[in-house]
């Protein structure tokens, strides 16, 4: 990459740290969205997994049921490295170039579900047969456009956490489809080392971001900059859905 290149996707994951610092989430999304109208979707993905990996390791620092909730979210996590595995290559192989289309469309998907607040329920006696099938389809999503929100987010908030326990449920879900997808990435030649000291470099204007979003998370709604910014992620994933079109 360029000069110029790593300018923009360092504005961009300042960009995606405010996201995460105001609302608790959203750094992969909006890194790996935005930077793949400039990157290949997995050159924009490798360029994330390290200031993925590291935020989320934060925010699962500041929870206090680590144990008690990676023991219940378990079938999930083993299905996203399932399903990660199963989708290993796509972002990489023949269909790379169909992977910023499905990128496209997941935004879209999330960006609704999110503005809908549809509120789901899942029964304690579903969690064993539709955890994994979350995750493993989550994994294969992962592996195809290189974010893990769907239909891991959705999932997570029906099982009923509280606030705490929920941010803490999904920094360790995402520090797992981080894990995997890095390891797909690895296996398929495109997070080599030079990627892997440009991703590490990215942490850097992630944090700030975070610290910024802090910062002013409790001077602004976080609802209202959540509604906005998922209005942003509709117009962002039709852009990259209807490219090809274009």
């Amino acid at each position: 990459m360029d000069t110029q290149t790593l300018v923009i996707a360092a504005l961009v994951f300042v960009a995606a740290g405010f996201v995460k610092g105001v609302i608790g989430l959203g750094l992969p999304t909006v890194a790996v969205g935005f930077l793949s109208l400039i990157l290949p979707p997995a050159g924009a993905a490798s360029l994330m997994l390290v200031p993925s990996l590291i935020t989320n390791i934060w925010q699962i620092a500041a929870g206090p049921n680590l144990w008690s909730l990676t023991r219940r979210i378990a079938l999930l996590l083993i299905g996203i490295a399932v399903g990660t595995w199963l989708g290993s290559g796509v972002l990489t192989g023949a269909r790379a170039a169909q992977a910023a289309v499905a990128l496209g469309i997941v935004l879209v998907v999330y960006a609704l579900v999110g503005l809908a607040k549809v509120k789901f329920a899942v029964p304690a006696a579903a969690e064993p047969w539709l955890g994994p099938l979350v995750g493993i389809v989550t994994g294969v999503v992962s592996a195809a456009t290189g974010i893990f929100v769907m239909p891991s987010v959705p999932y997570l908030q029906a099982l009923g956490f509280e606030k705490d326990d929920l941010v803490q449920a999904l920094g360790i879900t995402f520090l797992a489809a981080t894990l995997a997808l890095a390891a797909g990435l690895a296996q398929s030649g495109v997070f080599r080392l030079d990627v892997a000291g440009a991703s590490l470099a990215m942490l850097v204007p992630a944090l700030l971001g975070m610290w910024l979003g802090q910062i002013v998370r409790g001077r602004i709604s976080a609802e209202r900059f959540r509604f906005w910014f998922l209005i942003g992620l509709v117009g962002l994933g039709l852009h990259l859905a209807l490219k090809p079109l274009l």
